[in-house]
């Protein structure tokens, strides 16, 4: 027996699988579920101080889940199971690390829809009955493809569906794949446990069949609601998993005032926070990290991603803002697409078919349509006219732009960067500028123009087509 070194309860997500059923080279806890990789919400559920330590058990694709892990859960401990010979396998693999604790909880990595609250009352159970075992199950309409939990003489056996008699399959209490064990007895039958089975594999369950055949304390806590339990094997479970979890996070938005005109063609992240009194328009999609600042609205087909939205900001449709902020009474749209790292200031407006890159829009500044604007700062209170753009790549390196405040920039203007205007300036529509421009200037980059009269009427009657 391995001596434990730290009291508590330790977390082992086990995420070393392929998952074979989903026909992807990704590994199956870094498919996608709305807009995060599965593997998120079991670290999501498991990111509690009452835990003591947390590790992750890493298989196929090691290096892209490790790299997952360093990037958004710092911390965590990884070990890795050069061969995937089952849960059992798994668990023996972080044997070491499962010895520095009292208990630990063994959880999935493709069970995304179970909750903090489930986890925390199955860990108190434990304590409360002083448990060697405590696993959760639930009963789903459908067992099939469950391991089925069956009563015995001395406690609990779970069967594998692989494995199980017809009238053992016929048992609709499943086994969740969720436990918590103290670490002494886990750690001891793990050295026993065989596989000979259908699958020629080391499975966990069958140490909670050896731990009631040595008549260590095992009990069962059942989960009410049979969806926390869905698992994720297969396209067809992804996509249902996916609408359970997207109905929840709607459902909570919406008690909390935020509007849809149609919540059935809207998506929200799991990590999105959003304001008092928020409409959000048909087939609008908020991810990843956004905030949604109060009063505002979110046109039809707009998209924001990683994004920051301040109070009553209006996206008019069809806007995408990616990685950026958008401050309080700004405007964008229609079809705007706003991204890497921009900042629209207080009552900013950018409008039709508009880009930004990279760029600083000063408060009150206008960009109205059919304009590019990259790596580029403008000051408060300018107005860019229609076909501007900012010039900022010279074939090696992108370059600045700056524009000062008040200015006003005429249609169809290519600023060649890097160059610089000054406050209150003036550019004529149709110029090319490729020199800065003083405070308060007008700056004219166009060729002088030229009318010769009559020349269209001759050239007719040179060509024939003249009276």
């Amino acid at each position: 027996m391995i001596a434990m070194a730290v009291p508590g309860t330790g977390v082992l997500v086990l995420a070393a699988g392929k998952g074979t059923r989903m026909k992807s080279d990704t590994p199956k806890v870094l498919l996608e579920l709305l807009g995060e990789p599965l593997l998120f919400y079991p670290m999501n559920s498991t990111d509690d101080p009452g835990f003591s330590g947390r590790a992750v058990v890493v298989g196929y694709g090691s290096e892209a889940v490790s790299g997952y892990l360093e990037e958004a859960w710092p911390g965590t401990e990884m070990i890795v199971q050069r061969e995937q010979l089952g849960t059992g396998h798994a668990v023996f693999t972080a044997r070491e690390w499962v010895s520095r604790f009292e208990r630990v909880i063994i959880i999935p990595g493709d069970v995304p829809l179970i909750a903090k609250e489930t986890l925390t009352r199955l860990n108190a159970r434990n304590i409360d009955a002083d448990e060697d075992c405590t696993f959760l199950v639930f009963e789903p309409s459908d067992p099939t493809g469950y391991g089925r939990v069956l009563d015995t003489d001395r406690g609990f056996k779970i069967i594998e569906e692989k494995d199980a008699l017809e009238h053992e399959k016929k048992c609709c209490r499943v086994n969740s794949g969720v436990y918590v064990f103290r670490s002494g007895p886990l750690l001891e039958q793990l050295e026993r446990i065989g596989r000979e089975n259908s699958q020629g594999e080391y499975y966990l369950t069958d140490v909670i069949h050896g731990l009631c055949e040595g008549e260590k304390r095992v009990g069962m806590m059942t989960c009410p609601d049979p969806d926390e339990m869905e698992g994720v094997n297969d396209p067809l479970q992804l996509d249902r998993v996916s609408r359970i979890l997207r109905g929840r996070i709607l459902d909570r938005h919406m008690r909390n005032g935020l509007k849809c005109v149609d919540s059935g063609s809207v998506w929200i992240g799991p990590g999105v926070v959003i304001g008092d009194d928020v409409t959000v328009e048909p087939f609008v999609q908020v991810w990843g990290a956004s905030k949604i600042g109060s009063r505002s609205r979110l046109g039809s087909f707009s998209i924001v991603r990683n994004s920051v939205l301040g109070e009553n900001v209006h996206l008019l449709g069809h806007v995408v803002i990616s990685d950026s902020t958008a401050r309080d009474d700004s405007t964008l749209g229609p079809f705007t697409f706003v991204r890497d790292g921009s900042v629209l200031g207080e009552g900013a407006f950018a409008g039709k078919f508009v880009e930004i890159k990279k760029s600083v829009i000063g408060e009150r500044s206008k960009i109205p349509h059919l304009s590019y604007i990259g790596d580029a700062t403008v000051g408060k209170g300018s107005n860019i006219g229609a076909g501007t753009v900012t010039c900022n790549f010279d074939g090696k390196r992108k370059n600045p732009t700056t524009i000062g405040e008040g200015c006003f920039v005429g249609s169809d203007t290519m600023l060649v960067a890097p160059v610089s205007l000054g406050d209150g300036c003036y550019i004529a529509a149709g110029s090319v500028i490729t020199k800065d421009v003083p405070a308060e200037s007008l700056a004219i980059g166009r060729a002088r123009q030229k009318n010769i009269e009559g020349w269209a009427l001759r050239r007719r009657k040179n060509d024939g087509g003249g009276e």
